[in-house]
């Protein structure tokens, strides 16, 4: 079973961020609270991470992932262009739980750039998952932390009893909102609504 740091998620302490940060620069994967779910933190670029990651979502690798970053300096070593609409987007809802799928620049890892050559990102607003990206020099996985296919999970004691042997270090922020993010395609014209979240949102 791994590790359970149970913290206040409006003040998460130095030391649990770093204990993340040391978890997935060591390879492992991690689960985090966000506003919206609890996600499977770790690092795209190691493509041995991934499949690990994939294996304990139980979803095959060719369906892509979203991350998080920290900036929007990160954002455009990521993408292959920022079109306006999504300036407009991300000065509105970023940080917070939308999440906009872009080009991907080429070169990135295929887990970063997925079947379809896209990419889809968000700057968080919750305190941890912002500390945990403001630590790391790559975009972390955001995947949800449950089976595919199954129900959201928001409670960790149900978390860490599906997928806890399978982990290697589960924070507890509490009940989060149980609600996925507002989804939007930038690499079409016009952008489509892929999944009305948290933010209801008329394109």
């Amino acid at each position: 079973m791994a590790e359970i740091l149970r913290i206040d998620p409006l003040h998460p302490p130095a030391r649990v961020i770093a204990e993340a940060k040391r978890v997935i620069q060591a390879g492992g994967v991690i689960i985090y609270p966000t506003e919206t779910l609890y996600g499977l933190g770790a690092n795209p670029f190691d493509p041995a991470v991934m499949e690990r990651l994939y294996a304990i979502k139980g979803r095959g690798a060719a369906k892509p992932i979203p991350f998080l970053i920290k900036d929007y300096e990160m954002l455009e070593s990521l993408v292959a262009e920022v079109p306006p609409v999504a300036g407009e987007l991300m000065e509105q809802y970023w940080p917070g739980p939308l999440t906009l799928i872009f080009k991907a620049k080429e070169g990135l890892p295929p887990a970063l750039r997925g079947k379809d050559g896209t990419i889809g990102l968000r700057i968080s607003s919750h305190p941890i998952a912002q500390g945990i990206c403001a630590q790391l020099s790559a975009a972390l996985t955001a995947t949800s932390a449950n089976r595919s296919g199954e129900e959201d999970l928001v409670d960790v004691k149900h978390i860490a009893a599906i997928l806890g042997d399978r982990v290697d270090l589960i924070i507890d922020g509490g009940t989060v909102s149980g609600i996925g993010s507002t989804v939007i395609d930038l690499t079409v014209a016009p952008p489509r609504i892929v999944r009305q979240g948290v933010i209801t949102i008329s394109i």
